[in-house]
């Protein structure tokens, strides 16, 4: 099969798509990041995988990252990428455009993503940096409930609905799990600051609010539910 992984980010998803099609097989990783599919060489280079091809290039515009693949994609995967996208509609019509009859698309991405990602108890210093999150990927053209509208885009796209899923977890102090949100919050949250999402005062208090959430065995963190969604071209 010709597996195409949109928006491929660092590649984690890219390697176990080539274990999953094997040296029969081929994977093709799209990216608008040069750092990303670097990260993805060093990645293939390292396991010996000589079926992945990386293309730099804008998701908004497969057509033009594939001038000559009409009707030869097997199957196209995504995950948080169509939350990030101001025009998803165009992903979806270029994916229909490169995908063989039959060919179906995976994808997992986000929806009530500012309501389900709480710290239990609540606290306003979480939700507001939650809120802010969301409000900053708005501003970009994202949408952080963009799976809702996603299985009629592909319906209308001359897709049928196969398989619609949630995938729910929650992280507690000292889990593994734990230190997915505590990274990205060193990274993200003064981003939020600098472009003015968040006050200093808010970090801060964001901050103190962590720091006691992490000690206390008592406290969880629902993570934002992630969806599942398959279809498959007419």
């Amino acid at each position: 099969m010709t597996v195409l992984d949109i928006g491929c980010g660092p590649g984690h998803a890219t390697m176990d798509l080539a274990e999953i099609v094997g040296p029969r097989g081929s994977v093709i990783a799209i990216d608008e990041s040069a750092t990303f599919l670097k990260q993805l060489h060093d990645l293939t280079h390292a396991r010996r995988f000589t079926h992945v091809e990386r293309v730099l290039g804008d998701v908004h515009d497969l057509d033009g990252a594939f001038p000559n693949a009409q009707g030869t994609i097997d199957f196209a995967y995504a995950r948080w990428v169509f939350c990030f996208l101001a025009k998803p509609e165009d992903v979806v019509r270029g994916i229909s455009r490169l995908l063989k009859p039959g060919g179906r698309v995976a994808i997992q991405d986000y929806f009530n993503y500012e309501r389900a990602f709480t710290l239990a108890p609540r606290k306003e210093a979480f939700s507001r940096v939650i809120s802010a999150i969301g409000a900053s990927w708005r501003s970009r053209g994202g949408d952080p409930d963009v799976m809702s509208h996603l299985p009629s885009m592909f319906q209308a796209a001359g897709f049928t609905v196969d398989h619609m899923d949630v995938v729910q977890r929650i992280a507690r102090p000292g889990s593994t799990l734990w230190h997915w949100p505590t990274t990205f919050w060193q990274t993200f949250i003064p981003r939020l600051v600098e472009t003015g999402f968040l006050t200093k005062a808010d970090h801060e208090a964001f901050d103190a609010t962590w720091l006691a959430a992490s000690n206390d065995p008592g406290t969880f963190v629902q993570l934002p539910p992630v969806y599942e969604l398959v279809v498959t071209k007419k």
